[in-house]
């Protein structure tokens, strides 16, 4: 049975990806910083804590993949909170180089795979989310590199960009905003917010054989949004 580490495993996106792993056959390993009632294996772990990484993964013998999915979210500016900002950038892009750090000696040469959960924000900016962009755009940076890097050992490394989806953290967002997820839904071209095992479904993609020649990409899952002028 191949073995999936997830970060973020217990709610949102990371949550839906672990549950169609385990519906694929995968043995799911979850990393969260708080237990969540869930049928997977579980390992506390703040992946922004390198130390505590490091310990998690070096109990593990063997990953086949691994799917950054942990991170954390919140309105800044140049005037905001400086601790917030390194919240930020230590658990999206912190925790995404750790985990791949980590797991990397670990993946199978030929079929090891990786799937970073960036944002349709590590493609373009908000003016109130510097931290969040920041560390979105530094994920897919990351991703491109890391591609290369591990190409000749034949393993693929790419990152998903979800627009709107129906989460605790699209829920945060709306509360910032101001608005509905009725009236976000209708800014999206195709007029309507994605459910979290779409995102789910698009990692099993990824991790498929038939994918094994996609590599250092940032796909867009978003309703068409970035196809906007």
């Amino acid at each position: 049975m191949k073995r999936v580490v997830v970060t973020g495993g217990t709610r949102g996106i990371g949550r839906a990806v672990a549950d169609r792993m385990a519906m694929e056959g995968w043995e799911v390993v979850v990393l969260a910083r708080h237990p969540e009632p869930s049928p997977h294996r579980f390992a506390a772990c703040d992946v922004a804590d390198a130390a505590a990484v490091k310990r998690v993964f070096h109990d593990l013998d063997r990953v086949d993949a691994l799917v950054n999915c942990a991170g954390i979210a919140g309105a800044n500016t140049l005037d905001g909170d400086d601790a917030l900002w390194h919240a930020i950038i230590g658990s999206n892009l912190h925790g995404t180089y750790h985990c791949c750090k980590e797991a990397a000696p670990l993946l199978p040469d030929g079929s090891g795979r990786i799937v970073n959960i960036a944002s349709v924000l590590g493609l373009r900016g908000v003016p109130d989310q510097t931290a969040y962009c920041a560390a979105k755009h530094g994920v897919v940076g990351f991703t491109r590199a890391l591609a290369l890097a591990l190409a000749p050992r034949g393993i693929t490394v790419n990152a998903l960009c979800p627009g709107w989806v129906d989460t605790e953290m699209a829920e945060q967002r709306y509360a910032e905003l101001g608005i509905t997820a009725q009236q976000a839904a209708a800014g999206v071209p195709t007029g309507r917010i994605a459910h979290p095992a779409e995102i789910a479904d698009a990692v099993i993609w990824l991790l498929r054989p038939e994918a094994r020649g996609i590599t250092g990409h940032a796909l867009p899952i978003d309703g068409g949004g970035l196809a906007l002028p």
